[in-house]
């Protein structure tokens, strides 16, 4: 097993920072719950190739590249209890040449079902 980082940068889109800014006035945890997702989670999954449940490919967009994925088990503090269940989604965009995700909406279950493929299409120009 590699111990090489494959998730080289991180960046976020500015519907993404509007998502977390609204979402941490209920979750308060959730900006300190993020590197740890990224940097288990996503590392696992795409450095690793290990199948870690919950990291799905976002189907029905029309294109394939890049590749959108909803992460729907994110672990936060906030919501004692619950664990990765905690309802909190995360959508994200993989570049791999780059090593870079691109983090595109963040979202909580019980406010909608889910992500939001229009958003996604206008972000990629489809």
């Amino acid at each position: 097993m590699s111990t090489a980082k494959t998730i080289k940068q991180v960046t976020r889109r500015p519907e993404f920072e509007r998502d977390l800014k609204k979402l941490l006035k209920r979750f308060r945890t959730l900006e300190d719950d993020l590197p740890s997702f990224i940097d288990y989670e996503l590392e696992l999954f795409h450095g690793q190739k290990l199948a870690v449940g919950g990291i799905e490919r976002v189907a029905g967009l029309g294109f394939d590249d890049p590749p959108v994925f909803v992460a729907k088990k994110v672990a936060c503090q906030a919501l004692k209890g619950t664990g990765s269940r905690s309802g909190i989604r995360v959508v994200y965009t993989w570049f791999a040449a780059e090593g870079r995700v691109e983090l595109v909406e963040l979202f909580y279950k019980g406010d909608k079902d889910i992500e939001d493929k229009a958003r996604i299409k206008r972000i990629y120009g489809r």
